[in-house]
């Protein structure tokens, strides 16, 4: 029997509370039987009584309250419904949890979970990624897990670092992405990057949902091109591992950025700055981005589809890329 994505979440949590008596639960209807707006947390409120509590649905203010509770040693996961939602929270976020251990030497210790991206139907309000804006902040950990395995590991191993952590999960992936297992032999730590796919002809740089569909482009482009990319899945944008992407590039000598966010000030402007100044000698050919389109979220599920990178026009992007 396989498991999703949001299966390896919410075990997660189960094991979490199970293990720590510090760690609760926190969010918008995610207590009684409602589970939450995605039922990550179904469940979890009869077999923890007490430890998993509605939030009143005032963003700013459940962040303040997690913060309250973090310096009084508690540990709480918060749920923000919506990514989108959570920028109401970014003046707690940015000036009180990320600045509290440089001001008083004292650690706040939240995990953030923001159901991130895009999903057909969606529309402006409830379909960003979100990620480059919380990274903004010095002292906060931005994670995107990209398969069921890192979902299940890295919101076990956010849970254990004493700064406050953003962990975006994906809308789509929350049942799209199945397994057999969540269970991995040497998951990778925190701040480290992973081979997706070797390749020699081009770097391919990604993360959260837009693993899959690079993937997918890298097998289109094998069979029908005979170029074989290297797809290099960050898991987490900040930390950044760009050791790991330099790596990559001294490899392929061509370097494709790809992100489901908006293209202005985004990661995939980060990743290319960074191997710019580190590792211009490295490349044979100007570094790309490939990223939503620079407008709101379409509603309709076709034009979000033409809106977000797709396997189809990562393929185009990179046979242009290796035409270079």
């Amino acid at each position: 029997m396989s498991v999703t994505y949001i299966d390896a979440i919410h075990q997660a949590m189960a094991e979490l509370l199970a293990e720590d008596p510090t760690v609760f639960l926190y969010g918008e209807d995610i207590a009684g039987t409602f589970g939450g707006a995605f039922k990550a947390t179904k469940g979890l409120a009869a077999q923890f009584p007490g430890r998993v509590l509605n939030a009143p649905i005032a963003e700013d203010a459940i962040m303040g309250t997690a913060i309250g509770a973090a310096l009084a040693g508690m540990k709480p996961i918060v749920e923000m419904q919506f990514a989108d939602f959570g920028t109401l929270a970014q003046n707690q976020l940015g000036n009180n949890a990320a600045a509290h251990y440089f001001r008083t030497g004292t650690p706040v210790n939240v995990t953030l979970r923001m159901p991130c991206g895009g999903t057909p139907g969606g529309g402006p309000y409830h379909s960003q990624s979100v990620e480059a804006l919380f990274a903004h902040y010095p002292g906060v950990h931005v994670l995107t897990p990209a398969t069921v395995a890192d979902a299940y590991y890295m919101l076990k191993q956010a849970v254990q670092i004493p700064d406050p952590v953003v962990f975006m999960e994906h809308k789509f992936l929350y049942r799209w992405l199945k397994a057999d297992t969540w269970v991995e032999a040497d998951p990778l730590p925190i701040g480290k990057a992973r081979i997706a796919r070797p390749g020699e002809h081009a770097s391919v740089v990604t993360f959260s949902a837009m693993v899959p569909e690079v993937l997918k482009a890298a097998d289109e482009l094998a069979a029908t091109s005979g170029y074989n990319i290297e797809v290099v899945d960050l898991r987490s944008v900040k930390p950044l591992d760009t050791s790991t992407i330099l790596a990559s590039v001294a490899r392929t000598g061509r370097l494709l950025v790809v992100s489901e966010d908006f293209p202005w000030g985004g990661v995939a402007a980060e990743v290319i700055a960074r191997v710019a100044s580190e590792g211009l000698h490295l490349l044979d050919a100007p570094p790309l981005r490939l990223t939503s389109k620079d407008t709101p979220i379409p509603y309709h599920p076709d034009l979000w589809r033409a809106h977000r990178p797709s396997a189809a026009t990562i393929t185009q992007a990179v046979r242009y890329l290796c035409s270079l």
